[in-house]
């Protein structure tokens, strides 16, 4: 039995408006007034308001700090540069998201393995070394790293210490997920990179699995997982390493994929525990865009505010990809109450292949 017993978020320092996000691109692109007007559309119904950065520029249409300072940002920023600024910056992230984390005086010699989570960039050696050092865990500490699987990948990280602390039920489990979505810009006009560029943020997530409950505040039970593919959805995301950064595949076809699939995906998982959706109190569920939430709300026929905290780590972040579902688990664990005790929490998520991936948890107050 294993309890997700912390949960900490934390994001750069560059807070930016949505429409000022939508100027910035509008420059970058050199849009001509319907283009420009199309692109406001879609970023006004993303459902975003601002978006988290570990770069200035998307703040300023000049002097940038990253991109260079041309009409069409030439020389484009490379793969090399980009990873520089992924070296320097997310394990300063993660270091906010874990102190975010645990207890002030937690004794960090206790954690026994430590999984790290990204698909934004990579280094050896890399986060978790680097991790290691800056809070002085045990150099014998196991690691795993969970490398490129996209949204749902801390889904797998949760699975994984599940996995662990079931075999040893004294270990304890880090999770940290870390993504810097804002630097893997790229400045073409097809709708796909349009769409992409209009969604994803930067932020980092940290969790703390045991075999026990916090006795002192109000921890997850983790009780089932269950994972799928539609390979209807297999071309619809990808996410690929170009010559210019990160590149991302996200087409408008994606929520229609899940509409078709997403009830078979609930029912599976339910089953295994032998409920049904009416018997889920609260729903986690990973907020990849606007539309795919609605189309989860329709298809499970929920109620939007039971789906609430999706939407407002939506408006107040944007999908950053693999910590985004933490941020929403633990905006719900802060809401809850002693009367929420052994109320059943749903969780879901979405990302290449098309994966949907699913979990039921259980409030331990």
């Amino acid at each position: 039995m294993s309890y997700i017993n912390y949960i900490g978020t934390a994001n750069p320092t560059f807070k930016t408006a949505q429409k000022q996000i939508a100027e910035f691109m509008a420059n970058a692109l050199a849009l001509n007034d319907t283009e420009k007007h199309q692109l406001k559309v879609l970023y006004r119904a993303s459902g975003i308001q601002t978006r988290y950065s570990v770069i200035e520029d998307y703040q300023r249409l000049q002097n940038y700090t990253f991109f260079p300072n041309t009409q069409d940002l030439e020389p484009f920023p490379t793969v090399d540069a980009r990873m520089r600024l992924y070296e320097r910056e997310a394990i300063l992230l993660c270091e906010k998201a874990v102190e975010a984390a645990v207890p002030v005086d937690f004794d960090y010699q206790q954690i026994t393995h430590l999984i790290t989570v990204s698909c934004t960039g990579m280094y050896a050696p890399g986060i978790d070394i680097q991790l290691i050092q800056r809070f002085s865990l045990r150099t014998d500490v196991q690691r795993i790293a969970i490398n490129f699987m996209g949204c749902y990948a801390a889904f797998n990280a949760l699975k994984t210490a599940d996995y662990i602390i079931k075999a040893q039920p004294t270990a304890k489990v880090l999770v940290v997920a870390v993504e810097l979505c804002s630097i893997h810009l790229q400045k073409t006009k097809d709708a796909d990179t349009l769409l992409a560029n209009a969604l994803f943020g930067d932020g980092a997530a940290a969790a703390l699995l045991t075999g026990r409950p916090n006795e002192q505040a109000v921890s997850f039970r983790i009780q089932q997982f269950y994972s799928d593919l539609a390979f209807d959805g297999i071309q619809e995301m990808a996410w690929r390493i170009g010559d210019f950064g990160f590149e991302m595949k996200l087409t408008s076809s994606i929520p229609d994929i899940i509409r078709a699939n997403i009830v078979r995906l609930i029912n599976r998982l339910l089953g295994k525990m032998d409920i049904d959706i009416q018997a889920i109190d609260y729903l986690a569920v990973h907020p990849g865009g606007k539309r795919i939430l609605s189309v989860i709300e329709e298809e499970l026929k929920i109620d939007k505010a039971k789906n609430q905290i999706a939407h407002q780590v939506l408006r107040d972040y944007g999908n950053m990809s693999s910590p985004t579902i933490l941020f929403v688990m633990n905006a719900l664990k802060q809401s809850l109450q002693e009367s929420d005790h052994q109320k059943k929490v749903l969780g879901i998520a979405f990302g290449p292949g098309l994966t949907l991936e699913s979990m039921l948890m259980n409030v331990h107050y």
